[in-house]
C-alpha cells in the first residue's frame, strides 16, 4: 500500500499551489474558514506566510501524482524572514524563543476527505519526523483546532487538556485573546467522553508526548477554537519516538 504514496518537500509554485488547493477544500469548503487572501474563484487557501514556509506534500502515485495531503513546517531562520512565526498572532512564544532550543512549526496539516484513516497520514508523519532529524529540531509546535467557536460545547475537552496535558513552563505559550481552557474542575470531567470530542490530530500529537499551551484561542475567521500544541522531542519515549520515525511494520 505505501508505494502508492511519495512523500516530499513543495519544489516549486505549482507543488505549492495544488497544497493550496487541497487546503481550500478542507479548511474552506468542509470547515467554512476564510482569510484575507483566500482566492474562493480559483480555491486556493493561501496567506501571506505561503512563500517562507517549506510544504511537506504526499502524492498519490497511482492518481497522477496528485497531492492528496499537506503539512506546512517552519524552522527559526524561516521565521525570522517572515517576520514572526505564524502562531504570534495567536499566542506569546516568549517562553518558546527563550527556550534555547531548535524551533520548528506546524501547521495547516490536512488529508484529502478520501485518504482519511488510511496510511496517508502515519506516512506525513514519517516524512515529518525525517524532516526533523535532518534539521536537528527539539522542539515542535502549532496550532491545531476544534471545529467551530462555541467554547462552552467544548468545556469537557478543553478542561481535559488543561488540567492532564498542561506544558512546562519553560516552554508554555499562553493566548493572546485568553480565552481559559478551565471551564469545569478536573473531577467532573468524564475522561472518555471528552476525548471523543478531541480532533484527531490533537490526539496524535497527544500519544507522541504532546502538551498544551496556557488557554484557548477563538479564530472566528477560520470558524475554530485554537490550542496551542507543544511537543518536546527529548521528552519522548522510544515508543512515541518509533510512531513517526519507523516504518509500517517494523
Amino acid at each position: 500500500m505505501t508505494e502508492a504514496f511519495t512523500v516530499r518537500l513543495a519544489e516549486n509554485a505549482r507543488d505549492i499551489e495544488a497544497a493550496q488547493r487541497l487546503r481550500y477544500e478542507v479548511f474552506v469548503a468542509e470547515l467554512g474558514g476564510d482569510g484575507a487572501l483566500v482566492d474562493h474563484e480559483a480555491r486556493l487557501e493561501r496567506d501571506r506566510f505561503d512563500p517562507f514556509f517549506d510544504h511537506l506534500l504526499i502524492c498519490d502515485n497511482l492518481r497522477d501524482n496528485a497531492v492528496v495531503g499537506v503539512y506546512r513546517v517552519l524552522r527559526e531562520d524561516q521565521a525570522k524572514a517572515a517576520g514572526q512565526f505564524y502562531s504570534e498572532d495567536e499566542y506569546d512564544l516568549t517562553a518558546l524563543k527563550s527556550s534555547g532550543r531548535r524551533l520548528l512549526e506546524l501547521g495547516r496539516s490536512c488529508l484529502h476527505r478520501d485518504y482519511r484513516g488510511g496510511p496517508a497520514m502515519f506516512l506525513l508523519w514519517q516524512g515529518l519526523g525525517k524532516y526533523v532529524r535532518e534539521h536537528s529540531i527539539e522542539v515542535l509546535f502549532g496550532v491545531a483546532s476544534f471545529h467551530g467557536i462555541d467554547v462552552n460545547k467544548m468545556a469537557e475537552p478543553l478542561s481535559l487538556l488543561h488540567h492532564r496535558h498542561l506544558s512546562p513552563a519553560e516552554l508554555r505559550p499562553r493566548a493572546r485573546e485568553f480565552q481559559s481552557m478551565d471551564l469545569m474542575p478536573e473531577d467532573q470531567i468524564d475522561r472518555r467522553r471528552a476525548m471523543l470530542q478531541v480532533p484527531a490530530l490533537i490526539k496524535a500529537y497527544l500519544r507522541l508526548g504532546g502538551c498544551v499551551g496556557d488557554g484557548a484561542f477563538i479564530d472566528r475567521d477560520f470558524n475554530t477554537v485554537d490550542v496551542c500544541l507543544v511537543m518536546d522531542t527529548e521528552r519522548m519515549n522510544d515508543r512515541q519516538r518509533a510512531r513517526y520515525t519507523q516504518d509500517r511494520g517494523r
